[in-house]
């Protein structure tokens, strides 16, 4: 078994109900609430997101929105100015280019404004179950900590942990991995001492002797 599929294991033992903490009906919704996502918490946009889609479910409720209106509804997300703007110009690409239809392949996604390759990945695996690996900053500093990657963008990050495991094992991993970075792998001052994976970990071996 190899160090990937190792980890795998261990983490789908300690997390069997990781998965997406966005709320979202359809593709569309989950779009939106993945670029909200970016530098801010899935529980900060889900409270946001919790009124905004009542109001405007769908892609031409949404076109009713000015920018300025989308930006006093999603104020209290971080960068809320520039993911304003950016999903105002999305929406309109949405419909002029691909007939209000989210897309369903990496290459027309990441062509819409402000989705770059980890909101496209999470798209494509959440809501049409298509494979991909999402690496978010969760994602990118446990692989590296474990030492399931070297690589340094998580671009490269994705690539490399597609290679190591079967497809059926990326949409969970991608969860399992998240999961673990908020509750035991944290960015200061991880749990080690409470971690399912120590055993196997390159940071607990090069530090527990310190």
């Amino acid at each position: 078994m190899t160090k990937a599929d190792k980890a795998y294991e261990l983490l789908k033992e300690a997390y069997p109900h990781a998965k997406c903490g966005l709320d979202y009906v359809t593709p569309f919704q989950l779009l939106v609430s993945t670029m909200l996502s970016a530098q801010a918490t899935d529980k900060s946009v889900n409270q946001v997101t919790e009124d905004l889609y009542k109001q405007y479910p769908d892609l031409d409720s949404f076109l009713e929105l000015t920018q300025e209106e989308i930006e006093n509804k999603i104020r209290k997300i971080g960068l809320y100015k520039n993911k304003a703007k950016n999903i105002y110009k999305m929406l309109r690409e949405l419909k002029e280019r691909h007939n209000g239809e989210v897309p369903k392949n990496m290459e027309d996604l990441m062509s819409l404004s402000g989705v770059g390759r980890k909101t496209a990945s999470v798209v494509l695996v959440e809501a049409f179950r298509i494979p991909a690996f999402p690496v978010d900053t969760h994602v990118f500093r446990i692989t590296r900590r474990i030492g399931l990657s070297a690589a340094t963008t998580p671009d490269k990050v994705s690539d490399e942990m597609m290679s190591k495991l079967p497809k059926y094992k990326w949409h969970l991993m991608h969860h399992l991995l998240i999961t673990h970075g908020r509750e035991t792998c944290i960015a200061q001052n991880p749990k080690c001492e409470a971690c399912r994976v120590s055993n196997i970990c390159n940071y607990f071996r090069n530090n527990k002797n310190k």
